[in-house]
């Protein structure tokens, strides 16, 4: 197996889950998750063993432009690739026993496995394109989880509004890309050539003194901010908590929502190391990390409880990235998984408590450990682990992060805001861990039941993990984190992080032991706290997007009402007079003079079809019946086939004239049966229609002049005659052109006019019998 493999599989298992579920059944999930156990067990060969400058795999893709499908596995790529393949086996698994006996699973583990091969295409593309390819994949296979159940009309809309918030940012990330093109800083769209020239550099500037920075670097963050719900696109996250447990779980914990920040890591060492990159992210991250943090505590749902956690989390990661030094990107190599493993499990949990209880409402949920004692132990050490309580790794990776606030700029107010947003995550982690689970007997509690074992195996396995790694923090530190956090730094010398739960007695402890007693004590008071910060928690983005989207709408519908009229008169008439607006205006602005009659050499028998063209036409317009219509309409045609014939194009002229013969032939089957012709338009209108049209005539015809008169590059027509009949056997280079050369869209337009076909054969067929009488 290699990346490209690993990367196939995911895809090729996707293909395979509904037919795996309706031979396999209730075992479709373990069987299933073998593809992203095996491809995790993969990537994990490389722990210790990865080469500094990773390990990379190229195909070719369009070579004539210098682009190549490649892909590269460094510390970073390799990190996310772990979670993601890790989560993706234990979220599999999870689904089968969640949702045992709903026949929709199979489509469920189909999307499950198509966004894990979509994410794994982001983080190990090398190429900016692919990347963004894969982006816009995981936007489209998480707006169908997110719709997942779509009778229902909440999870369409918070589908929609993920897809339209994500794809937005995903267009302004590929408009960033453009431009890193554009001013030679990715000219093959290679992240790894761009950073081995030191792009900026050989660009002969610097990254913060482009003319472009700016534009690039507000596209780029537009990109990375919508899909890691920075403030204020933050509250999609939430709203996408409509989908299934399972994909909450795994989109929303560890994958998805961190492309973003995979994106800002990735490109750190390109756009980075400048003030506007710093107070950017800094700016951003800070916010979203108290936003979050305020509208976590007032929730009472466990799964919004936990996404406004995740969006707080989401912030502290983007504030470490620009923060910019080496401890802050080692602290956020760490939270990172740090983050993956107990919210993920809190997830689960959440999905469990669910599924055994048959409520998430915190204010109804006590008592559950007697009836689900497994589940309870795994939710009280996931708990631990995001409260920061040691030993578990989530207190390593809270340690980090005081020490690189402590030593960062505006060192006051980021460790006043990360203290009081760490406080809170304490309250989550006691409000979704162990307020439902121990306390009082509930009504709940009465009915409730443990899940099944695949159900609880993976909360288990993800807090087991974080405890481990909290007592062995060695395991990852150098295998894992440090590559990670030099391919953040782009250096090529290692980072060593020395992880250890004990550094003894210093300010980061006394933080982390004030934090967790405040955290306790604003659990105590977490209903007078949360009704006191109500006032700060008004839906101002989200009311912006639902007012955005409804005038959107309003405005489609005004558009569609004006412009679709349903007078196929009026649809010509504004495109005839955009074309004479659009060609007009730049041959004004160009001062462009066409060329004079008087040059161009016409025998006598052109100029007989020549006048013949336009009295057929005059005769079509002004003919008192259809019939003669459809003649004179006739002869326009065969005048035209004719022109063919003259100057050596026979092939055309025969199509011509097959077709001004089945025309007329038709026409005058249809027209019979029409009622008798009058006319309808006014004078006025007349007039009109006829100035557009002659104005159309004389502009189609300057540009024909002008075009045969115009020098061309005869590279190309040179190309199809030398190469029609050695490659492509055919010495009528227009057929070679339209069945070789250009197969694709002549297959396209083939394709195209097949599903017309059927279209309407469709509809004839599906039109009730009765309406054949009307």
């Amino acid at each position: 197996m290699d990346i490209g493999v690993a990367l196939l599989s995911g895809f090729l298992a996707t293909a395979l889950a509904p037919f795996v579920f309706s031979v396999m059944r209730g075992a479709a999930g373990w069987g299933l998750a073998v593809v992203p156990a095996a491809i995790f067990a993969y990537f994990c060969t490389y722990l210790g063993s990865l080469p500094a400058e990773g390990v990379s795999v190229a195909f070719p893709w369009a070579a004539d432009f210098g682009l190549r499908l490649s892909f590269r596995l460094d510390g970073l790529s390799l990190l996310f690739t772990l979670l993601i393949s890790g989560m993706g086996a234990i979220v599999i698994v999870y689904a089968g026993g969640y949702l045992a006996g709903d026949e929709r699973l199979g489509r469920l583990y189909a999307l499950l496995l198509a966004f894990m091969a979509s994410m794994l295409g982001v983080v190990l593309s090398d190429n900016l394109i692919a990347i963004f390819v894969f982006w816009e994949l995981t936007s489209i296979t998480s707006y169908l989880l997110i719709g997942f159940d779509h009778e229902r009309p909440a999870a369409r809309a918070a589908a929609l509004q993920a897809l339209i918030i994500t794809g937005g940012g995903g267009l302004a990330l590929l408009a960033g890309f453009v431009l890193l093109a554009q001013v030679g800083i990715a000219a093959g769209l290679s992240l790894t050539e761009a950073q081995e020239v030191s792009a900026w550099v050989s660009a002969g500037v610097s990254a913060g003194e482009s003319p472009l920075y700016g534009a690039i670097l507000v596209l780029v963050l537009l990109g990375a901010f919508t899909k890691s719900a920075q403030f204020p696109f933050h509250f999609w996250l939430p709203g996408a908590m409509e989908a299934p447990t399972p994909v909450s779980a795994y989109l929303h914990s560890a994958t998805m929502v961190k492309a973003g920040v995979y994106l800002l890591a990735r490109l750190t060492p390109l756009l980075g190391d400048t003030p506007a990159w710093q107070w950017s992210l800094m700016g951003a991250g800070t916010t979203t990390m108290l936003v979050g943090a305020m509208l976590a505590i007032q929730a009472r749902d466990l799964k919004i409880i936990l996404a406004h956690s995740t969006v707080s989390a989401l912030g502290l990661l983007v504030l470490l990235l620009g923060l910019g030094s080496e401890i802050a990107a080692a602290a956020a190599m760490a939270f990172i998984l740090a983050h993956a493993l107990y919210k993920g499990a809190l997830f689960l949990i959440a999905g469990a408590v669910d599924h055994g209880a048959g409520t998430r409402d915190v204010d109804k949920l006590s008592g559950l450990w007697r009836a689900m004692p497994i589940t309870a132990i795994a939710a009280a050490a996931a708990a631990l682990a995001m409260a920061a309580v040691p030993p578990f790794f989530g207190f390593i990776a809270k340690e980090i992060f005081y020490g690189v606030a402590l030593e960062g700029p505006a060192a006051t107010f980021i460790i006043s805001s990360a203290v009081a947003a760490s406080a809170i995550f304490v309250v989550v982690a006691l409000m979704v861990g162990l307020g439902p689970f121990w306390g009082k007997y509930s009504q709940a509690a009465s009915h409730a039941h443990e899940v099944s074992w695949n159900v609880w195996v993976g909360p288990v396995a993800l807090a087991s993990v974080g405890l481990m790694l909290g007592l062995v923090p060695w395991f990852v530190d150098e295998p894992l984190l440090s590559p990670a956090t030099q391919a953040v730094l782009g250096r090529p010398e290692p980072t060593a992080l020395h992880l250890a739960l004990w550094h003894g007695w210093n300010l980061p402890l006394a933080l982390s032991l004030a934090t967790l007693a405040g955290g306790i004590a604003l659990y105590c008071l977490r209903r007078p706290f949360a009704a006191a910060l109500a006032p700060l928690s008004a839906k101002g983005p989200a009311n912006i997007y639902d007012y955005s989207l409804a005038g959107f709408l309003k405005f489609a519908d005004l558009l569609t009402h004006t412009v679709q009229s349903g007078y196929l008169r009026y649809y010509l008439m504004t495109v005839f007079a955009a074309f004479i607006g659009l060609i007009g205006f730049t041959a004004f602005i160009r001062e462009q003079t066409f060329p004079s009659l008087s040059d161009i050499d016409i025998q006598v028998h052109e100029a007989g079809i020549y006048v013949l063209i336009p009295l057929a036409c005059w005769a079509t317009i002004r003919a008192p019946s259809r019939l003669a219509a459809i003649v004179a309409l006739g002869v326009v045609g065969y005048s035209v086939a004719l022109i063919f014939v003259f100057f050596g194009a026979p092939d055309l002229a025969m199509t011509q004239f097959l077709v001004e013969t089945l025309t007329v032939v038709l026409f005058v089957f249809v027209f019979y049966r029409l009622p008798t012709q009058q006319r309808i338009s006014s004078f006025p209108a007349r007039v009109r229609d006829a100035a557009i049209a002659v104005t159309v005539g004389c502009i189609v015809t300057g540009l024909v002049l002008f075009t045969t008169e115009t020098s061309r590059n005869r590279e190309l027509t040179e190309y199809y005659v030398a190469h029609s009949v050695p490659e492509a056997h055919g010495r009528n280079i227009v057929n070679v052109i339209l069945v070789d050369f250009r197969a694709l869209d002549t297959l396209g337009e083939i394709t195209v006019l097949v599903l017309a076909a059927v279209g309407v054969y469709s509809l004839i067929k599906l039109r009730p019998p009765e309406d054949f009488s009307k």
